[in-house]
């Protein structure tokens, strides 16, 4: 067992928790994450209160274990938060955006808040929302982020939040990657892209297996995807995803794109009902190198544990 403020907050047995990646993170997948040991965390995205209601009835189901969900904090009201607190969550983690009106909310329902930030300032506003825990979030993190990098912004927001338990996010997707984050202060990691490559996960099983074949060097962030989709992100964010032939044709010229949504719309529509990822986006992370196979998420959460017990033996033999 690897004890952590992160583990004895939520009596959890391995500081490893599912980022709450829109359309991929469902209930099952946070269930099994949870039963695991970690702490699975519903990815609530936009603030579908459909498809909320259908996957968290489903994590209710099928796991007694602490959970989770994470929302947009641009995209949701507090008619979304007020439903997600309903189903009794363990935690709520508000990503990209202020998190102090919703944080009230979340704190007020007694539950634990979590936020996820790309800067330090991000962090010590998280401080002011009142937040349990803090999520920093590297550049090098699969889907919606930032600019900074997760080795020097680790340690940055965790000298900035004092006893605050620090969750390291970006780039992380084997047991080296979670002993190196607690190395650096933090009390354990949140991972998406490696989950992603899960059998339990949401995603296409053909963006699953582009995952595991692709290499860091084959991701890049972009507003492309947002853009089709008419996703109107606020500054500074962008999103990490597989290069393929749409962002290739796109990238950098999203101006044009805006442009042509009248013809462009419904050729990506298309593409994601057919599973053409050539075209339809698969958000993923630089970890890419490190995953091999999909597998089931608690061999994931156990195998990872394990290999960072291993890892840090290793280092205590080095001094």
């Amino acid at each position: 067992m690897l004890r952590t403020a992160l583990t004895e907050m939520f009596g959890i047995e391995y500081p490893i928790a599912l980022a709450p990646m829109g359309g991929v993170s469902g209930g099952r997948l946070a269930a099994a994450v949870s039963n695991a040991g970690g702490l699975g965390l519903v990815g609530g995205g936009y603030g579908d209160s459909a498809w909320l209601s259908r996957e968290l009835s489903l994590v209710k189901g099928e796991t007694s274990k602490p959970w989770g969900v994470g929302l947009i904090t641009w995209s949701v009201d507090a008619a979304i938060v007020d439903m997600v607190l309903g189903y009794k969550p363990h935690a709520v983690m508000l990503s990209f955006g202020d998190p102090r009106a919703y944080g009230a909310i979340v704190k007020a329902a007694g539950c634990r808040l979590i936020c996820q930030v790309q800067d330090v300032a991000g962090a010590r506003l998280a401080l002011d929302a009142g937040a349990d825990v803090i999520v920093a979030q590297g550049t090098e993190a699969g889907g919606h982020g930032a600019g900074r990098s997760t080795l020097p912004l680790v340690p940055a927001v965790v000298d900035a939040v004092a006893s605050t338990p620090v969750l390291a996010a970006g780039g992380i997707a084997d047991g080296r990657g979670l002993a190196a984050a607690l190395m650096l202060g933090a009390q354990g990691a949140l991972m998406g892209t490696r989950f992603y490559a899960s059998e339990e996960a949401l995603g296409h099983p053909q963006a699953k297996r582009r995952i595991v074949a692709a290499h860091g060097e084959d991701t890049c962030r972009t507003t492309a995807f947002d853009v089709v989709r008419k996703l109107a992100w606020p500054e500074p964010y962008n999103g990490r995803a597989l290069r393929n032939g749409f962002v290739e044709r796109w990238r950098g010229r999203e101006e044009e794109l805006a442009a042509q949504l009248d013809v462009q719309q419904p050729v990506y529509a298309s593409a994601v009902q057919a599973a053409d990822h050539d075209v339809a986006v698969v958000w993923a992370g630089e970890g890419v190198d490190l995953i091999n196979g999909v597998e089931p998420a608690g061999e994931i959460v156990r195998r990872l544990a394990a290999e960072a017990v291993d890892r840090l033996r290793w280092a205590a033999r080095l001094a």
